[in-house]
Formats: C-alpha cells, sequence, structure tokens
C-alpha cells in the first residue's frame, strides 16, 4: 500500500485531524489532483487556523486550480496566522507568493 492509500485508510478509520488533512493535500497536489488537494488542505485550515503551512499550500493548490482570488484570501489568511505564530518563514514565503499573483506573474 502507498503512502496515498495509507493516509485515506487513516483517514477512513476517523483519525481525521489537521496534519492528515494537510498531508493527504500536499501529496495529491504533487501528483497533480489539485482538486481533492483543496478539498483536504480546505479541511485542514478550518480545523486548525492558525496551521499557516497549511495556509500556503491551500492557496498555491487554489492557484494552481485557477481561483486567484481564494489563493490570494488564503494567503493574506495564512499570513496573518503566521505573523500571529511568530512563524516568520511562512508569511515572507506567502508574502512572495501573493506578490507574484498580483502582478499576474
Amino acid at each position: 500500500m502507498g503512502m496515498l492509500e495509507n493516509l485515506e485508510a487513516m483517514l477512513a478509520e476517523g483519525q481525521d485531524n489537521p496534519l492528515l488533512r494537510f498531508t493527504l493535500g500536499n501529496v495529491l497536489l504533487k501528483q497533480g489532483e489539485v482538486q481533492g488537494a483543496v478539498e483536504h488542505l480546505r479541511q485542514a485550515v478550518r480545523q486548525d487556523p492558525g496551521y499557516s503551512a497549511a495556509w500556503k499550500v491551500y492557496g498555491k493548490a487554489l492557484h494552481a486550480l485557477g481561483d486567484t482570488e481564494g489563493a490570494v484570501q488564503a494567503y493574506e489568511t495564512g499570513i496573518a496566522a503566521a505573523r500571529q505564530k511568530g512563524d516568520v518563514q511562512a508569511a515572507k514565503e506567502m508574502q512572495v507568493f501573493l506578490k507574484r499573483i498580483k502582478k499576474g506573474v
């Protein structure tokens, strides 16, 4: 059984938590399954609104899906969450991504 299958089995067994959702979303995004990634990452940030790494990948997934407005909102919320937690690096990375989106890059 592969990593994705193991993660999905954990979720099916009721082990639903932000880290599991983040990991599932990240794996799916890397495999090009953007819609599935967005759904898991959305759940991750709903379960833990302060999870800056999840906000960063969620913004990336939304942008890949073509949802520029959603990506902007995700990055802005993620930047605020990162700053609140003192996660300076994540805030800086999301600011760069946000600036690129606003420039249309």
